[in-house]
């Protein structure tokens, strides 16, 4: 019971991270391409560590597959993030089909500092 759920987790993040790299191919713009490649790269590798540790028989490994996972989950959204702020201040544009920009909402008065809206929050 314990390898079919082992099993299963690494399918299920290797079938992510094919669908993440399909979308890195068939995405329109660089922000709808990072998006993609970071939800890959997050939950993906993250159920491949889950199922490699429950596969795995080692307490050793096991710490290390945990703290792996943790450090994947607090880097790779904050490097994404970074990513898309720099292609933005860069004035790569979005995809025209794209509906809404919050961060030129925010960002509305050039400065490259974060405004208050209306109602004085930032």
């Amino acid at each position: 019971m314990v390898e079919i759920i082992g099993v299963t987790l690494l399918v299920i993040g290797v079938l992510f991270d094919i669908f993440g790299c399909i979308g890195l191919l068939r995405l329109p713009d660089v922000y709808n391409r990072l998006q993609s490649g970071t939800k890959c790269v997050t939950v993906g590798t993250c159920f491949i560590l889950a199922g490699s540790l429950i596969l795995l028989d080692s307490v050793s490994g096991a710490v290390k597959g945990v703290i792996c996972i943790a450090f994947i989950l607090i880097t790779s959204p904050t490097a994404a993030h970074a990513l898309a702020q720099a292609a933005h201040r860069s004035g790569i544009k979005l995809w025209e089909g794209s509906v809404v920009d919050r961060y030129e909402e925010d960002h509305a008065d050039g400065s490259g500092e974060m405004t208050a809206d209306k109602e004085g929050r930032p």
